[in-house]
């Protein structure tokens, strides 16, 4: 009777946390699930995105995809940019978090700034660097703005991305920091271990799990990247900075090849998923149990 009440409490104790879950998960369903479950037929009309008349075309959309040059440059780009933003935000964030990851009010402070940026709207963030690029470091410095390059405007997109998003790294890093054992590090100190061989050997081993976390997040906002490029270049200058996001909105709203769209849209949901989990599972098998 007592194992029955307790099975009891705890289906309901579940049901209730499983309950706050609900309107973040219809939210989910009704405005990126279903939206996205409803244009897979579309990826396989001809359609301009308007008008009622659709040409059943078949697989011919996902075909010319494939030998889409534009859309093969967009990839590539969205790749170096991703790239970029994931390598310099997880090092910078690293490298932050181990200098101030030690409790003390000036450290607190100092976590507050770094993190600022990120509850910054990423629209946002873009429009003030464009604003720094053009009349800040210009007119000062007389360096010309990477974003009217076409050579630089991809790694100036990324120095966006890495200002807004170490921070976040820092946090995730300075909490698998404190989790380390310090018996750890005492140990490597009493084995004369430097300071390379202790961060190789205890520390970075320690806080997988964060690197996983931090690279995997950043990956899928890496490759789906939209809000920088339309806010601060519109995918210019000429397509330089056009990524994938960029192409298929152009494609469905612009170019109003909205089954073409929504059949580019599709087939990079799909290559995200498959290059996320396989980099979350490479990742994860590096990880070890404290």
């Amino acid at each position: 009777m007592v194992h029955r009440t307790s099975l009891k409490h705890r289906a309901i104790e579940e049901l209730v946390s499983f309950s706050f879950l609900l309107p973040a998960a219809f939210l989910f369903f009704f405005f990126v699930v279903l939206p996205f479950i409803q244009g897979i037929p579309m990826s396989f009309f001809k359609w301009d995105g308007f008008s009622k008349e659709k040409t059943w075309i078949g697989m011919s959309n996902f075909i010319d995809l494939f030998s889409d040059k534009s859309l093969l440059s967009a990839l590539l780009r969205t790749l170096q940019f991703t790239a970029l933003s994931v390598i310099m935000s997880n090092a910078i964030g690293l490298a932050i978090a181990l200098i101030i990851h030690r409790a003390s009010r000036f450290h607190s402070i100092l976590r507050t700034i770094f993190f600022m940026p990120f509850v910054t709207s990423l629209v946002l963030s873009a429009f003030i660097w464009a604003f720094l690029y053009n009349d800040v470091v210009y007119r000062y410095f007389n360096i010309p703005s990477p974003l009217g390059s076409t050579t630089w405007v991809i790694a100036g997109l990324s120095a966006i991305s890495v200002w807004r998003d170490a921070g976040y790294c820092m946090v995730i890093y300075i909490a698998a920091l404190l989790a380390v054992p310090s018996d750890f590090y005492e140990a490597a100190q009493i084995e004369g271990a430097g300071r390379l061989r202790t961060f190789f050997g205890i520390t970075l081993p320690c806080i997988m799990s964060a690197v996983t976390a931090n690279v995997t997040l950043l990956l899928a906002w890496g490759l789906k990247v939209f809000d920088y490029p339309m806010a601060a270049t519109n995918g210019g200058p000429g397509q330089a900075s056009e990524t994938i996001a960029l192409c298929v909105y152009n494609n469905i709203f612009h170019y109003y090849k909205a089954g073409y769209g929504q059949a580019a849209a599709f087939l990079f949901t799909f290559f995200v998923f498959i290059l996320t989990s396989s980099v979350t599972r490479a990742m994860r098998n590096k990880e070890i149990e404290l």
